[in-house]
């Protein structure tokens, strides 16, 4: 089903919490560490079973851990020493929403490399295109006055 953009929060609503799976997991995206920005000019990444993630908000900030699944459903990832103890003396996992983490280290496989040529490597390749320099802006005022 194609789904046109709209401004009403109640369609909207209906399209997020009714999303399949493969528009989930863009949905469950995080940014990436300034370290790894740089290295892959790349913004943000979806997340993953086993990278490596920081929480940076909420009552968990700080925390650093091993993505151990991600909950497409909930739209929440699970991390490796996020947990807590039930009242009946079981640990269960945290959910934590993966636009409040921070990916420190990618776990990488060919498709992981390849997307990331795709986002990132048109930049390294073209350098500055569309940028102005101020040089470009001197000769373009010079050649304007010859006319």
């Amino acid at each position: 089903m194609v789904r046109t953009a709209t401004t009403s929060r109640r369609t909207n609503r209906r399209n997020h919490f009714t999303a399949p799976s493969h528009e989930r997991r863009k949905i469950m995206s995080a940014p990436l560490h300034n370290d790894l920005r740089a290295k892959h000019h790349c913004r943000s990444m979806p997340v993953r079973k086993d990278d490596e993630v920081q929480v940076v908000r909420g009552v968990h900030k700080g925390r650093e851990g091993k993505v151990v699944a991600c909950y497409r459903l909930k739209y929440v990832i699970h991390i490796e020493k996020l947990t807590r103890e039930k009242a009946n003396g079981a640990t269960v996992n945290i959910g934590i929403h993966p636009s409040k983490v921070v990916i420190t280290k990618l776990f990488m496989d060919n498709d992981r490399r390849r997307a990331l040529e795709r986002k990132g490597g048109s930049k390294t390749a073209e350098g500055d295109k569309g940028k102005v320099t101020s040089k470009e802006v001197t000769s373009a005022k010079s050649m304007s006055t010859v006319d």
